[in-house]
């Protein structure tokens, strides 16, 4: 039979990780929430580029807010590196659709 100060232990270690932990989870729940709600911003228009697009820049966007969180917070140098990666490719990538939709979306 546990202690009664073995018991009390085992109950605050996970809290102890949470608070350890919460900044960056706050800070992802957060991520998702923005690119799921700007993902379901915008009207479908039947134009399989333009919902393509409009649907991957936020999608992109959550990529990079995430990536930024595991660069702040992570302490795994390859996922730090990996991270960065994401960060400069989706971003690239963001201003190649903004760019094309600024062209070619209808107004």
């Amino acid at each position: 039979m546990a202690s009664p100060s073995s018991t009390a232990e085992a109950q605050s270690a996970p809290a102890e990780n949470q608070n350890a932990d919460g900044d960056s989870t706050a800070a992802f729940k957060a991520a998702d929430e923005h690119m799921m709600q700007s993902m379901q911003g915008e009207a479908y228009t039947g134009n399989a580029d333009e919902d393509f697009v409009s649907r991957m820049i936020p999608h992109h966007q959550g990529a990079v807010d995430m990536a930024e969180v595991e660069a702040k917070y992570g302490k795994d140098p390859q996922l730090k590196r990996l991270a960065a990666q994401i960060i400069k490719s989706q971003r690239r990538e963001i201003d190649f659709m903004k760019s094309w939709q600024a062209k070619h979306a209808h107004r």
